[in-house]
């Protein structure tokens, strides 16, 4: 994957654009949280899900503030720090604090509670929470979370998560591929879909992007199926892009 005049430049014919404004909005005081997909009070029948992913979440929790413990089963469950230090605590003994650079999965399987807070009383917390329907049920549930060089994802594709456990990144019981990249303006790569069933949600963390021949922008989801390679252009400094390969049917 590099910047290169010869990565090939295709049309992105099966897609739909969510912008950043036509998300699910929560405002709870402590809590400010977007929603891509139908989540809590927020109902889209339109925006149920992409293929296997479920739930993608952009929260914002003031200091001091958190989800108290609450349960989930049967769920693949990834949180992305974007800013601040979150705690997490579970029923499986595990007492925690993840930041920017982590990556934490639950496999929530049979069942497990859980809490989430903000570990600072001085600056908010920012981080992403994704749900992905599992290809098995009932597994033991399970947590990791690993740290990652922020300087690999610098003009590249770093991989965060996928279905192997061998493999970079966490791993979750599905056909699942996730990256960040972070890119100068003008950089060019391509992503080669693992499985061509699968589709591909690419999500903007900043900045701006082309997506084949779509212009996202920050904070703005773009589901494409029916491809087997996807080319991406910043359009600024700085842009950085999360890409999640999921199964479409499952």
């Amino acid at each position: 994957m590099e910047n290169s005049d010869k990565l090939i430049d295709k049309a992105i014919t099966h897609s739909v654009l969510h912008k950043a404004n036509t998300r699910g909005h929560a405002n709870h005081g402590w809590l400010e949280s977007h929603h891509t997909f139908s989540f809590a009070n927020y109902h889209n029948p339109d925006r149920m899900n992409f293929g296997a992913l479920r739930v993608l979440n952009d929260d914002r929790v003031n200091q001091g503030m958190g989800f108290g413990e609450h349960p989930h089963d049967n769920m693949e469950i990834i949180s992305i720090p974007l800013e601040g230090d979150l705690e997490h605590q579970d029923s499986m003994g595990n007492t925690t604090v993840i930041k920017q650079g982590d990556i934490q999965v639950m496999s929530a399987g049979t069942g497990l509670y859980h809490s989430e807070y903000n570990k600072n009383k001085d600056q908010l917390v920012k981080f992403l929470q994704i749900w992905v329907y599992p290809n098995k049920k009932n597994v033991t549930p399970r947590y990791d979370q690993i740290t990652l060089d922020l300087n690999d994802r610098h003009n590249k594709l770093q991989q965060i998560l996928s279905p192997n456990p061998e493999d970079e990144g966490v791993w979750i019981h599905q056909d699942a591929w996730f990256h960040i990249g972070k890119f100068d303006n003008g950089f060019s790569t391509s992503y080669e879909l693992k499985k061509p069933e699968n589709g591909i949600y690419a999500f903007v963390l900043k900045g701006d992007f082309m997506i084949g021949n779509i212009a996202v922008n920050e904070r703005d989801g773009l589901e494409i199926w029916d491809t087997n390679t996807i080319k991406i252009t910043a359009n600024t400094a700085n842009a950085e892009i999360l890409l999640m390969e999921v199964p479409m049917q499952f």
